[in-house]
């Protein structure tokens, strides 16, 4: 369910390009960075988010690579 909250805080699975992750930032490219919501993304756990044009980071920590799985599959 955390998974599916993250994709509708980043503004939906039509919304997305490219997920990925670094040590504890899931990186993703949207569409159009005016749909994400932040306040949202930080309802799932995220202690930061920096939209930056397209590209969004949304700050998790170590276990980032927990959700960016779980993400991935919905997407799959």
């Amino acid at each position: 369910a955390r998974a599916a909250a993250v994709i509708a805080g980043l503004g939906g699975k039509d919304n997305l390009d490219d997920v990925d992750c670094c040590a504890t930032r899931l990186r993703v490219t949207v569409k159009d960075g005016s749909k994400v919501n932040e306040s949202a993304l930080k309802a799932t756990g995220a202690r930061g988010v920096i939209v930056r044009g397209n590209g969004v980071q949304v700050i998790y920590g170590p276990h980032v690579t927990i959700i960016k799985n779980e993400v991935e599959e919905i997407l799959s």
